[in-house]
């Protein structure tokens, strides 16, 4: 016997759905200013809808939602847009210097998507190399060493942060963008975090894969021998001959 809930269409998650749709086609809410949670309903139900604008490819459902006062919901629709093909430079730009940390991680993140190309050309990653969020400068760094080529100046900023930053993810992230981006420049950076903490040092061997030349074979050869097993693993297959 079917339940009360399922007879009378009141599943959550079929509701919720429905209240996305209503949300991205009702003209109630064309032409205003900001959206704001009391015009359009919950914070929840208007992520929905504008991440439901981009598999439904309709760009200008998306862009209402870049001014929402929620930046997740924020974020969404700038996948939505990138999604329906629709994602301008000035998107991106505003999205990189945005107020929220998931809208800037959000928009680094499509940066590598683009691999720098298309609508992303034109914006720079810098700035968030040196964010006051630990989360977004590791984002960053890893979406610089998907830019082709790689930004002026990124390879720089990487090295400095793959030796200088506290927080070990975001060295980590440096060094597999230097190793990514293969810039000779980068290489010193690379062999420092070779004496790193295990997850750095295992990043750090994984990114001399496209260097060669004595200190490179020395840091293999001292990598062999690493107290970590994934050092040394790693280490063996980059010495295998071809």
């Amino acid at each position: 016997m079917a339940s009360a809930r399922s007879v009378d269409g009141d599943d959550d998650g079929l509701l919720a759905l429905r209240r996305a749709s209503l949300l991205t086609t009702n003209p109630r809410i064309d032409g205003v200013g900001p959206l704001t949670g009391d015009a359009i309903g919950t914070t929840a139900d208007r992520r929905r809808a504008a991440a439901l604008a981009g598999h439904r490819n309709d760009p200008d459902a998306a862009r209402r939602f870049l001014d929402d006062p929620d930046g997740g919901v924020r974020a969404t629709a700038l996948g939505a847009l990138h999604r329906a093909s629709a994602l301008r430079t000035e998107d991106l730009a505003a999205a990189l210097a945005d107020s929220s940390s998931t809208v800037r991680s959000r928009a680094a993140e499509l940066v590598a998507a683009l691999e720098g190309r298309g609508p992303a050309e034109a914006v720079s990653l810098l700035g968030l190399l040196t964010d006051p969020d630990d989360t977004v400068v590791e984002i960053a760094a890893w979406a610089s060493g998907e830019r082709v080529p790689a930004e002026p100046g990124a390879v720089e900023a990487l090295a400095t942060l793959a030796t200088d930053h506290a927080d070990a993810l975001v060295r980590e992230a440096a060094v597999a963008a230097l190793g990514s981006i293969g810039d000779p420049a980068g290489l010193p950076a690379i062999l420092a975090a070779t004496t790193d903490k295990a997850t750095v040092r295992r990043r750090a061997v994984i990114a001399l894969a496209p260097f060669d030349g004595p200190e490179v074979d020395e840091a293999l050869q001292r990598a062999l021998t690493d107290r970590d097993w994934q050092v040394r693993q790693v280490a063996e297959d980059l010495s295998e001959p071809l």
